[in-house]
């Protein structure tokens, strides 16, 4: 059975079909103080695609998962969505030939962050810590953020939430309250959340760090579900198994710079770069 399609992406019974999103990071540079955190960092992210960024503590990749959802203003370079650039409108045009002019694309301008909010909805952001509000309970947390944005009513967005929290197996905690739950349930309840917008990519930022070990199989098993379902994601983690079995590509970031990217098995079993070979010995 079809059913009449609303706006974009949603139907009369608030399911949706999530677009994966394409993701390019141009050479983007972040300091903080004397600090560089990014160093020329370069990366396309196919739609659909998997990949997994791993890297030691400091090494930046927190940093690149909050640039790319333009969390943090890069001081050089930039980030773009289906070729959309977030955070900020380019000068400059194209030529006839598509070749960009001498200057790159010249200045570019800070967008006004009504603008900014309007495009983060296109972006997930799954933190370490959950974020939810604690006044909320689970189906209030994951329905907000569709009626705050006005994408759906709010019996549509409660609506979309029970279907949402049945898929990360929290049917049956819609009533909770944050601190009614474990910290493996407040994590699938901050998945159901990154999905509510339908987003067209979703990050990660080491969804595992802040659980027990016992809560980790839960959460990592939803993920498993929606690398399996065409959605972008971009997982920062240091689950090398979890990397192993899930990625369609790992990236290894060092000292700010990518180090090395490839297939999981070119990765992780013949690094062909030292520092990572070094790392892995460390981690594996």
């Amino acid at each position: 059975m079809t059913t009449e399609t609303t706006e974009a992406g949603s139907t009369e019974t608030g399911t949706t079909e999530i677009r994966p999103a394409a993701v390019e990071v141009h050479d983007v540079h972040k300091w903080y103080g004397a600090h560089r955190v990014l160093d020329g960092v370069e990366l396309t992210v196919r739609p659909g695609e998997v990949t997994v960024i791993l890297g030691p503590s400091g090494s930046g990749k927190s940093t690149l998962l909050r640039v790319i959802n333009h969390l943090e203003k890069p001081e050089v370079g930039y980030v773009s969505v289906n070729g959309e650039p977030i955070g900020v409108r380019r000068h400059g045009k194209r030529s006839k030939m598509g070749v960009p002019p001498a200057d790159g694309w010249g200045r570019l301008k800070e967008l006004s962050e009504r603008v900014i909010l309007g495009q983060r909805s296109q972006i997930g952001f799954v933190f370490q810590n959950f974020n939810l509000f604690p006044h909320l309970t689970a189906l209030d947390n994951v329905a907000a953020a569709p009626v705050a944005t006005g994408k759906l009513t709010k019996s549509k967005a409660q609506e979309l939430a029970h279907e949402l929290l049945g898929r990360v197996g929290l049917a049956d905690k819609v009533g909770a309250y944050p601190r009614q739950l474990s910290g493996g349930q407040q994590q699938r309840v901050a998945i159901a959340r990154a999905l509510a917008l339908r987003p067209g990519v979703i990050l990660f930022d080491e969804p595992t760090s802040a659980l027990d070990p016992e809560l980790v199989g839960d959460v990592l098993a939803v993920i498993k579900d929606l690398a399996t379902s065409g959605t972008t994601l971009i997982i920062v983690t240091h689950e090398i198994g979890f990397a192993r079995e899930v990625a369609d590509r790992v990236v290894f970031i060092d000292g700010g710079r990518i180090v090395e990217q490839g297939l999981p098995d070119e990765v992780l079993d013949h690094p062909k770069h030292e520092r990572t070979r070094d790392f892995l010995s460390k981690v594996l």
